[in-house]
């Protein structure tokens, strides 16, 4: 695969991490770059700047520390409040700026933000331009097929997309209906990809290196980005670059580098929270981690009633350091 820019920053891998509200922390965000991602965009911060003085709010926008090119992912409905939401994240250290009109969460789509923009096109086409017009820095655009199975217009959103100045687009392939019930279908983003010269991401049920490379096969897309399959399983970005430039499979993880993977995360969490939102952050990657290999899974409950970090950290490392099984993708 040829490597892909985005504005003037040339990626370091093609296999992106999606942008997930409650997920894509900082912590993780970097844990995902040290084992491969091309790029991790912010949870999705809204446009609504009000709203950026809530503690959660300045999590979100704290990218110390994190390498470049920095993602910050913005949601509204209002032009000329995401064009300032963008100048502002921008002056605080953003690099791209994404543009969610993806997310099915109702109570982003009651507010006719997120994946509701797209039974309106002249809006998407305003909110975009507005975005474009007032930054300084690259803009990317993450959607989804459509509203329903009935109104696909992935394919003019992208048009109008690469019209507005868009530079790269990430398609899930659902759409806004189907939530995450079913199967991804990659028909409309190989359409996708083939009515625009900007480069696209194919998203949705990747979740393996096989599974990436029959989705680049099938749609002839640049990359892909991948969401739930990062979950307890930050190394699967190091797995698919090595399948997609090598044609065969990275080596099993040895389980001491399995231990020091999830110490280093919490460790981060501890750090970046303080010791008791700490603490129940890591309890959800626990919960995955521990479902994500095999024998661990009776072991959750026990992490789960945990207080104190150094307690959590010592029995998540105990539970990790003896005969772990590492063929995660058989276990998951």
């Amino acid at each position: 695969m040829n490597s892909v820019a985005i504005g003037p920053y040339r990626l370091s891998s093609n296999v992106l991490l999606a942008p997930m509200a409650g997920i894509t922390d900082r912590p993780f965000r970097m844990l995902c770059r040290r084992l491969g991602a091309g790029l991790a965009a912010s949870e999705m911060l809204t446009a609504d700047v009000r709203l950026w003085e809530t503690e959660k709010s300045r999590r979100r926008m704290n990218h110390t520390g994190e390498p470049s090119p920095r993602v910050v992912q913005i949601a509204g409905f209002d032009p000329r409040m995401m064009a300032d939401a963008a100048r502002r994240c921008i002056d605080a250290g953003a690099e791209i700026i994404d543009i969610n009109m993806g997310c099915p969460a109702k109570k982003v789509c009651n507010r006719l933000a997120g994946s509701a923009l797209l039974r309106d096109e002249s809006l998407v086409a305003r909110i975009l331009g507005a975005v474009v017009r007032s930054s300084a820095a690259p803009v990317t655009l993450k959607t989804r097929t459509g509203w329903d199975r009935e109104q696909k217009n992935g394919v003019r959103i992208a048009r109008i997309a690469e019209s507005e100045g868009i530079q790269a687009l990430a398609i899930h392939g659902r759409t806004r209906a189907d939530l995450y019930r079913g199967d991804a279908e990659f028909e409309t983003v190989r359409a996708i990809k083939a009515a625009v010269r900007i480069p696209v991401f194919a998203n949705g049920d990747i979740d393996c290196a096989a599974r990436a490379r029959a989705v680049l096969a099938e749609t002839g897309c640049d990359g892909v980005m991948i969401g739930r399959g990062a979950h307890g399983k930050p190394w699967i970005f190091d797995e698919v670059n090595f399948f997609l430039a090598n044609g065969e499979s990275r080596a099993a993880l040895p389980r001491e580098k399995v231990r020091d993977i999830i110490r280093a995360h919490l460790e981060d969490l501890y750090s970046f929270y303080g010791d008791e939102t700490g603490v129940r952050v890591a309890r959800k990657h626990l919960g995955w981690y521990c479902r994500r290999h095999a024998g661990r899974e009776t072991m959750r409950a026990d992490l789960m009633r945990l207080e104190a970090p150094r307690e959590q950290l010592i029995m998540a490392l105990e539970l990790f350091d003896v005969d772990v099984d590492v063929d995660v993708d058989r276990a998951a």
